[in-house]
């Protein structure tokens, strides 16, 4: 099996953050005195960045109760409303122990539905 030499240079390559890809493509424009296409330094800068953007928008979402605020009935009822499996003394016993988490895997809608309701009751809710 035949290594080419400038294999490990591609690797390492593949390892620079796009902002380095970038001063590295400058680099060596200058160091050789030669013009690269725009349309190809773009299209690695897109390739590079297309998995960070999948990462950064989630679709589940751990919803946790920071805080139960200063009307504590009202934050019970809108969690009743959000969580209607738990029972009375389980919504209460949440709301008395904050931190808590209320769900682990909400969807993104429901998760931002959850959070809505709570904090309009006065609860202050955190999405992770």
């Amino acid at each position: 099996m035949s290594t080419k030499s400038y294999e490990k240079i591609v690797d390492l390559i593949g390892e620079l953050k796009v902002t380095e890809l970038a001063e590295l493509v400058k680099a060596l424009k200058e160091r050789f005195e030669v013009e690269m296409p725009v349309a190809s330094v773009g299209v690695a800068a897109v390739a590079a960045d297309a998995p960070a953007a999948k990462s950064e928008e989630k679709s589940e979402y751990k919803v946790t109760l920071k805080e139960a605020g200063a009307n504590k009935i009202n934050v019970i009822k809108a969690l009743r409303q959000v969580v209607p499996t738990l029972g009375l003394a389980e919504v209460k016993k949440a709301v008395d122990e904050v931190p808590t988490v209320i769900a682990e895997a909400a969807p993104k809608a429901d998760a931002m539905k959850m959070k809505q309701l709570i904090e309009e009751a006065g609860g202050k809710v955190e999405l992770s």
